[in-house]
């Protein structure tokens, strides 16, 4: 099923994609609801990050294509690091571009991974089974920052700079899944989640041991080859088989 965020009319509720139409929810998708009949379309309704993680974990250099480009070579076990929750924002929403600070933002598509119930030193066979669904994340980063800083938090840390969704998919196979950026229109950006060095059971695992995951966290699982900036004026695109596109502008 398709689940998302909303805001209709300055009220915030979950939903769920049925037959092109957007149900809402009453309660909470992580733990008791009721779909209703109460129906929109999705041009009545803006769409909001389909859930409100406590952490977002990301994952550096997990296509070796990317680590090539990056001129780094591949990790030996999963690189992570962390993006504020302020950094969030929905399917098209404004990334705002920092001026004050830096002359180069890039675009990052990526897999996300939305936990579903607490998870702590949980076996990679059991992974999964720790997963409500999967959406879109852009890991939007200021590159000449984190080529200047030790670690990436100023990079990729700005308001906006975690633009997710449009909506959690919850039946998905995340292990050979198509993954493209598109910049304008051009596509930028294109592989398969079956090419992450690491996979999806693999980073719930590892993370997992070092620190409690909650109902909501994500987990951007990085980024493939293509990376490249983004200016003003510009659209990007995040399309990810099965999901959809995740859209947001530059301003």
């Amino acid at each position: 099923m398709k689940f998302l965020r909303f805001n209709k009319d300055g009220k915030t509720v979950f939903g769920v994609i049925i037959e092109n139409r957007i149900l809402e929810i009453e309660g909470d998708i992580f733990g008791e609801y009721k779909v209703t009949q109460i129906a929109y379309r999705p041009n009545e309704i803006r769409f909001l990050p389909p859930c409100c993680p406590t952490k977002i974990v990301a994952v550096g250099l997990n296509y070796r294509d990317h680590a090539a480009e990056m001129k780094k070579p591949p990790p030996e076990e999963p690189l992570i690091f962390m993006k504020p929750t302020t950094a969030l924002i929905g399917h098209e929403d404004k990334i705002i571009y920092p001026k004050h600070m830096s002359s180069r933002v890039d675009y990052e598509g990526e897999l996300a991974v939305v936990i579903g119930k607490r998870t702590k030193w949980v076996s990679e066979d059991d992974a999964l089974n720790y997963v409500f669904g999967y959406t879109c994340i852009n890991d939007v980063t200021a590159r000449d920052l984190q080529a200047k800083d030790i670690q990436y938090t100023r990079a990729k840390g700005f308001d906006t700079f975690a633009p997710m969704g449009p909506v959690i998919e919850t039946e998905l196979d995340p292990s050979n899944l198509q993954i493209s950026t598109f910049l304008n229109g051009e596509r930028r950006q294109h592989s398969r989640t079956s090419e992450l060095i690491f996979s999806v059971p693999r980073l719930i695992s590892f993370i997992s041991r070092v620190m409690t995951l909650l109902p909501g966290d994500i987990i951007a699982t990085g980024t493939p080859a293509g990376i490249g900036p983004m200016r003003v004026g510009d659209k990007v695109e995040v399309e990810i088989e099965g999901i959809g596109i995740l859209r947001n502008y530059v301003e």
